[in-house]
């Protein structure tokens, strides 16, 4: 089940909602976990019994951190978050890494493994992520033991970012867990965030997606180069808007139950380094990495030489975390490269440089990234960056795609506007100036959301493009 589904919007989220609202406040986890289980079990029923293992593995693993640690037993505390932290990442190397590791060994001339194709259980990256981090920061004193089976299963499973984000860390929302304090407010908020992301993904990140699924069934050693770019930049503001307007919705869903998500996208296509970028895009993700990897590997305190050693260790890691395939290891080593010679020189060169030669530079690299990302294989993410550089000898454009450009031009300048602050900063200023009359500006601001969910019901009931990009983490 996903958020942008009928099924969703008025079958299980309302459901979930009267249930919650009705119990009295003991009961509240309780809901959330049970309807968290149900939510992950209707597309996925088999694998909820790996989740339920991964709760109580790493509960049970979590009193004993906490006991060993209050004993004086740090040795032995230190052991037990080594055996969790290893079955963790065996689960998930499994179920997630198997078949890769397999297909690797059979370049090998003269080995044939069969391969075991286990369908991949969805937000395993995310929940497992979760489930560590908790271990971490427990045997570090950064945060307290649960000792409430249900408060901590309704941490790992809790629905509205299980399968896709962002990642939240137990110290982020313990306190919260078992004492948040639900509010019309907070409610009202949850809801109108929701809807904007509801609208990114449905409006947007669908419409868009349809001209880059257009572009990828095409034959890429024959595609003009005009239509290579149009669809590679087609993919760029599909991810985009369908990722940021998925955690928007999670954010959203967070309020209406009295949590405090924290922010995953802060208008990353602005940016004017790759390394600012990675301060905006998926901002959870590069913090956990940040936290868990490249600091205690050392980060850069040790010299140069172990601080290339780290960041491409970091990058190495994120771009598995993304995907088994050599398309994702080089998607997140050319991130790695990139980042490494802004940290060497290039930083220092862009600063000389004007702001839109600085983002032309990021949104240029960027691009060629989603080419690798969004490819199947290597080899399909090498045709296609072929393809957009006239690598086949293919011509510049023909009839179609400009009759392709012309036909999305709009969308494409509402795309381009939607990823700025511009938006932002002209709801500010109308809100600025309504603020002297709230009557006006709250039926003003319920206007637009009804606007945006019916706009966006609408599009659900009327099309059958809806994908969901996050099958593969």
């Amino acid at each position: 089940m996903v958020f942008s589904s009928i099924t969703f919007l008025f079958t299980f989220l309302p459901l979930t909602l009267i249930l919650y609202f009705l119990v009295p406040k003991c009961l509240k986890n309780t809901v959330l976990f049970v309807m968290s289980l149900i939510f992950y079990a209707w597309g996925e029923p088999v694998y909820v019994v790996l989740m339920l293992f991964s709760t109580v593995w790493d509960y049970a693993m979590g009193r004993c951190i906490d006991t060993n640690l209050k004993q004086g037993r740090k040795g032995r505390a230190r052991i037990f978050l080594i055996v969790t932290i290893v079955v963790n990442l065996g689960l998930l190397g499994f179920f997630k890494y198997a078949d890769f590791v397999i297909a690797t060994i059979n370049m090998i001339p003269g080995v044939s493994l069969p391969l075991l194709n286990l369908p991949l259980p969805i937000g395993i990256s995310f929940y497992t992520f979760q489930t560590m981090s908790y271990s971490i920061d427990l045997y570090r004193g950064d945060v307290k033991v649960q000792k409430n089976i249900i408060s901590f299963g309704t941490y790992v499973t809790l629905f509205p970012q299980l399968i896709a984000g962002p990642i939240v860390r137990m110290k982020t929302i313990a306190e919260e867990l078992n004492h948040r304090e639900e509010s019309y407010d907070l409610f009202s908020q949850g809801v109108r965030r929701f809807a904007i992301g509801l609208g990114k993904k449905v409006l947007l990140a669908n419409n868009i997606g349809m001209i880059f699924s257009e572009v990828a069934k095409m034959d890429l050693q024959s595609v003009p180069v005009l239509t290579a770019w149009i669809g590679i930049l087609a993919y760029t503001f599909q991810i985009y808007f369908d990722f940021s307007g998925y955690s928007d919705m999670a954010i959203g869903l967070g309020k209406m139950f009295g949590f405090h998500f924290p922010e995953n996208f802060n208008y990353p296509y602005t940016s004017k380094s790759i390394t600012e970028f990675w301060r905006r895009w998926h901002i959870s993700l590069s913090t956990w990495f940040k936290e868990y990897v490249y600091i205690p590997l050392g980060g850069n305190r040790r010299g140069m030489p172990k601080q290339i050693r780290n960041i491409l260790i970091v990058w190495l890691l994120t771009g598995l975390w993304h995907g088994a395939n050599w398309n994702f290891i080089a998607w997140g080593l050319l991130f790695g490269v990139l980042l490494l010679c802004e940290k060497l020189f290039l930083l220092r060169l862009l600063e000389k440089v004007p702001g839109i030669l600085r983002r032309t530079y990021v949104m240029f690299f960027v691009i060629l990234s989603w080419a690798l990302f969004s490819a199947n294989s290597l080899g399909e993410g090498w045709k296609f960056l072929r393809a957009m550089f006239g690598g086949f000898g293919q011509p510049f454009a023909d009839a179609g795609s400009v009759y392709l450009l012309t036909t999305n031009l709009i969308l494409f300048l509402i795309l381009i506007i939607g990823s700025t602050t511009i938006p932002r900063r002209i709801c500010e200023k109308i809100g600025n100036r309504l603020s002297s009359r709230p009557v006006v500006d709250a039926v003003a601001q319920n206007i637009l959301i009804y606007a945006i969910l019916i706009s966006s019901v609408a599009f659900l009931v009327t099309s059958s493009y809806n994908p969901f990009l996050y099958f593969r983490f």
